[in-house]
């Protein structure tokens, strides 16, 4: 792969106008895509296999017109202190706004007026319009959202208040300012690591172009593909940290071969078949551990993982491709005079040592104390994951200021935080002798269950199946609303073998109980499965069974301390008021298998880069422990500016409007935090020095079964030992320096 590599980069150095008009070309074409292609829906949210995703395909069926998947909305009124919603004045108010909302859209289904569908409170303080539309949120026009929120100024000059919740208003989440954040956070780390402007604008601006191929292509796809609108706010995340760390690795070490005497050429040659090969691999991972998602079997997350790792696949051609032959639009300029001398004065045999050997040999002297140290910390940290609670964030976890998590609160306040989050129980009676005695049992049945509320049985046409809503004591996401569903769900089991109708929980609150129990089920097969492969990678990286090994139990230590540091801020609200938390609640549930799957291939970025060269030091005859100096010497320096690099970005999607891109930026910052920090740079060389020459063990048998995929790149550094024509500056010091990643 290294000779491979080696050519290619030697080639689009030489070729770099074409290469680069190239690239251009499909930035071009994906915007393009991009501009001309239809607004996309909002992602259709199945779960294949479970109990509410059946009874809402059973709702499509036996209720046709019901149009499930429309948006919904609900203008809530709170009449003034000492007033009540049916006064002549305030009623009149609420009737002109139905009239106005039948009217003010032909995209509008059907609106219920509250003092006909009985949707007043019991003190006459609040009531709602429930509103429903033919398209889903996100196909809603702007004249339709206007003409929604506009509905009740009138009834907000006459006194009463007038908030709206449900999905109608549901907008694309704002990153704007995240993306700022992050790429300028990056490009101070690059100057103060380069010390060269060219340098360090070099990673971003190729990254930018990989990002801006991968987002556009996904918003094109978007329509035809049914993808989310989260989609590519992931992908542009995910996407923009690797795009700027390899891009990074690849300059670093084409800068080490400048100062090491070679042609710009030949630098770019080797550049790219020593560090781009821990690129490959490092990029390799992060694919297999996205596209992995698949396994959940949860469409939604199985594209969002795609997409993802479609951006990262760009990503490493980026670094294969337009990076070097950026390089040689850059000339000499890639490195700047001080940075010249830096790397002159290290590679002296008397420079004074660098941060990573001192810390290297610091760690050498106490392996035993670090790796407590860290691993203890860790576990502290991750004591919390403990009581991690999964779940779906409704409107109560908008922020306060929002009329939708208003709305949440006068519902809760004027009806019960149940009303926010109701309950359909579909009753499928085809097989039932009395369809209408079977569902009436089963409304007897729900309302003994202790629930606020249960409306009558309502009937198809066919009189084959009926729907019963239910309206639970607690808010949506609450412990006590998840065992209403489970109780139902037990009581239909005994109502079907009485009657042959079969009893079904559906609606968003149980589809979101449904989804989480699927996410917890699929988080062990899915681990099996993304570690075993990255096992069977890193076994092929390495030639080594310890060093994979203490790769995959160091991660899953960094994902269990990050999940706990998720459930103190967002269940508990520790420090929430820092990162923006107004309302704790359950950790949304595909949070940590996706979390899990980025993560895992993030971290093994940092082993790779790291580890290959100090096996690479090893095999060339270092002692175990001068391999680990020497890894640590070339390569912790890149390692903490990839790290604070991606933490930077991921960290600022915090400040997004989204519960979700919150969370999960937060999430993926503290995870890299933790991972590249104390498990890569700490907990994994006090291993190794504890593991001596043990770490680098593999079975003869093992050995020449499993092939030669050359990352350190021997083949290729023999190759140009042979040839005549590399006579120039290298010499056999600068051969060994070859894989130094």
């Amino acid at each position: 792969m290294a000779t491979f590599l080696y050519k290619l980069g030697r080639l689009t150095f030489r070729r770099r106008r074409y290469v680069a008009l190239i690239w251009v070309a499909l930035l071009a074409l994906a915007g393009f895509g991009a501009a001309s292609a239809s607004t996309a829906a909002s992602s259709s949210f199945s779960i294949p296999g479970t109990e509410a995703q059946r009874a809402f395909d059973l709702l499509e069926q036996r209720f046709p017109g019901s149009n499930a998947e429309g948006a919904t909305a609900r203008v809530v009124f709170k009449a003034p202190e000492g007033e009540k919603v049916t006064d002549a004045e305030n009623k009149g108010e609420i009737t002109g706004i139905v009239k106005e909302l039948q009217s003010g859209s032909d995209q509008v289904a059907g609106v219920a007026d509250p003092f006909e569908a009985k949707a007043v409170s019991e003190d006459g303080s609040t009531a709602y319009i429930s509103v429903s539309y033919k398209v889903n949120s996100m196909e809603l026009t702007d004249e339709t959202r206007d003409a929604l929120e506009g509905a009740g100024k009138d009834a907000q000059s006459s006194g009463m208040k007038v908030e709206i919740g449900g999905d109608a208003l549901q907008v694309m989440p704002h990153t704007g300012t995240a993306e700022i954040i992050g790429v300028a956070i990056a490009a101070v780390v690059l100057v103060i690591t380069f010390g060269s402007l060219i340098a360090a604008g070099l990673p971003l601006v190729t990254a930018l172009v990989g990002v801006g191929i991968g987002v556009s292509t996904i918003t094109a796809l978007a329509s035809v593909m049914d993808l989310g609108s989260t989609t590519s706010i992931l992908a542009m995340m995910i996407g923009l940290a690797v795009g700027i760390d390899y891009a990074l690795f690849i300059v670093s070490r084409y800068r080490a071969e400048l100062a090491e005497g070679r042609e710009r050429e030949e630098a770019a040659g080797r550049a790219v078949g020593t560090a781009g090969s821990a690129v490959v691999f490092a990029g390799l991972t992060v694919v297999i551990a996205l596209a992995g998602l698949a396994v959940v079997n949860i469409p939604m997350l199985t594209k969002m993982g795609l997409a993802a790792a479609g951006t990262v696949s760009i990503a490493v051609l980026i670094a294969l491709t337009l990076v070097p032959a950026a390089l040689g639009f850059a000339g000499k300029r890639i490195m700047g005079r001080k940075a010249r001398k830096a790397a002159e004065a290290e590679n002296r045999p008397e420079a004074k040592p660098n941060m990573g050997t001192r810390w290297a040999r610091f760690v050498l002297r106490k392996p035993v104390w670090v790796m407590l140290v860290g691993v203890l910390g860790l576990g502290i940290v991750a004591v919390p994951a403990a009581s991690l609670e999964m779940g779906l964030p409704d409107d109560g976890a908008q922020p306060k200021s929002t009329t939708q998590r208003q709305a949440y609160d006068t519902l809760s306040d004027g009806f019960g935080p149940g009303f926010n989050g109701p309950l359909l129980v579909v009753v499928d009676a085809k097989n039932s002798s009395d369809p209408k005695a079977a569902a009436d049992q089963v409304a007897k049945k729900v309302e003994s269950l202790g629930v606020a509320a249960v409306v009558p049985p309502a009937f198809n046409k066919a009189g084959d199946a009926a729907t019963i809503t239910v309206i639970p004591k607690d808010r949506p996401s609450s412990h006590a609303t998840e065992e209403v569903v489970h109780d139902i769900r037990d009581a239909g089991k005994g109502i079907e073998a009485d009657t042959g109708a079969e009893v079904l929980v559906t609606g968003a609150t149980a589809m979101n109980i449904d989804f989480s129990q699927k996410m917890n089920d699929a988080l062990l097969p899915y681990l099996a499965l993304v570690v075993g492969l990255a096992f069977l990678l890193l076994m092929l990286v390495f030639r080594s069974i310890l060093v994979p090994l203490k790769a995959a139990l160091g991660f899953l230590l960094s994902v269990v301390a990050a999940l706990g540091a998720v459930v103190a801020v967002f269940q508990w609200g520790w420090l929430g008021s820092l990162f923006g938390v107004e309302q704790t609640g359950p950790i949304m549930s595909m949070m940590p298998i996706f979390m899990v799957g980025v993560v895992f291939g993030l971290a093994m970025d940092y082993e790779v880069f790291l580890v290959t060269r100090m096996r690479e030091a090893y095999v060339h005859g270092e002692s175990p422990g001068q391999a680990i100096v020497t890894g640590f010497k070339h390569g912790a320096r890149v390692v903490t500016a990839a790290a604070v690099i991606m933490m930077a970005v991921f960290a600022g999607f915090i400040g997004s409007s989204e519960q979700m891109i919150k969370m999960i930026g937060f999430s993926l910052a503290i995870a890299v935090l933790f991972d590249a920090f104390v498990v890569r740079m700490a907990i994994v060389p006090a291993v190794l020095a504890l593991l001596g020459r043990k770490a680098w063990w593999l079975p003869r048998w093992l050995d020449r079964a499993l092939p030669n995929v050359d990352v350190e790149g021997e083949k290729l550094q023999k190759q140009l030992t042979d040839e005549p024509a590399d006579a120039e500056g290298g010499g056999d010091g600068g051969e060994r320096e070859l894989v130094r990643v």
